[in-house]
């Protein structure tokens, strides 16, 4: 069966790497029309067939960045058929009083306001087109937070409420909102990460990587995703493979969940 991606608009935000990179190529590689959003959208200037790919530089986290989004793919390509909120800050915080005022109103405009901000314009558009599909970037972490990632798991775990809200109500007009929960995936951030462990056991970083997920994590497949696995999972639901899912929450963490 087709994904009926061919020829629709998508916006993917944080398309500048990571999960959001791989997001931006599959949507193109499916037919997509894609608007690119990103601080630096540099990486995303190959993406897709010349003229269906459109890098935006803006700060989402706030009210014009996202304006400017949204005035890309309209003037550009005429609407918005499928919308993937990826982009987040996920700071490490060393303890939860460390985190003051300002950070915590930076990681919700961010990881919250931007998706909400992108939904209120857009969602609109996509059922005046007969329907569309919102995909949220959540977390793992909005299910099983940890301390010293408490501001970016709180706003994960906002944005499983949105999507549940969203869906409900706009249902009846075609309109599909998922979330795709991802863990422990190899991007720049992880990268930083397994470079720190390596560095304190003395080990390098593949075998970090392998500690990490055999005795950390103990993650059942025994690795952790790549990018482009959570993209898979995202292209699915954007597609019409998907179109009576809708209010659902697709975890991507290699069995890492270990609850029912």
């Amino acid at each position: 069966m087709s994904d009926g991606l061919a020829g629709k608009v998508a916006v993917v935000t944080g398309a500048g790497s990571g999960i959001g990179l791989a997001v931006a190529r599959s949507l193109a590689g499916a037919g997509c029309r894609v608007v690119m959003a990103d601080l630096d959208p540099s990486a995303c200037v190959d993406v897709g067939p010349a003229g269906s790919g459109v890098p935006v530089a803006v700060d989402l986290g706030t009210p014009d960045g996202v304006a400017t989004v949204v005035e890309a793919a309209t003037t550009r390509f005429g609407g918005v058929d499928v919308l993937v909120n990826n982009v987040a800050l996920a700071p490490y915080r060393d303890t939860f009083t460390a985190v003051d005022d300002a950070a915590w109103q930076r990681s919700w405009d961010v990881n919250v306001m931007s998706c909400v901000r992108l939904c209120r314009a857009v969602i609109p558009l996509m059922a005046a087109r007969g329907g569309g599909s919102v995909v949220n970037i959540g977390s793992e972490a909005a299910r099983h937070p940890k301390p010293y990632l408490v501001d970016y798991a709180v706003t994960k775990a906002a944005l499983l409420g949105l999507a549940k809200a969203l869906s409900i109500e706009y249902g009846a007009r075609g309109v599909r909102v998922n979330t795709v929960a991802p863990g422990p995936t190899r991007t720049s951030t992880m990268d930083s990460f397994l470079t720190a462990l390596a560095g304190k056991l003395e080990i390098d970083v593949e075998a970090a990587a392998d500690r990490f997920v055999n005795q950390v994590r103990g993650l059942p497949l025994g690795r952790m995703n790549e990018p482009e696995d959570v993209a898979e999972v995202v292209l699915f639901l954007a597609g019409d493979r998907s179109r009576q899912v809708t209010g659902s929450e697709y975890a991507v963490n290699a069995g890492g969940t270990a609850s029912v």
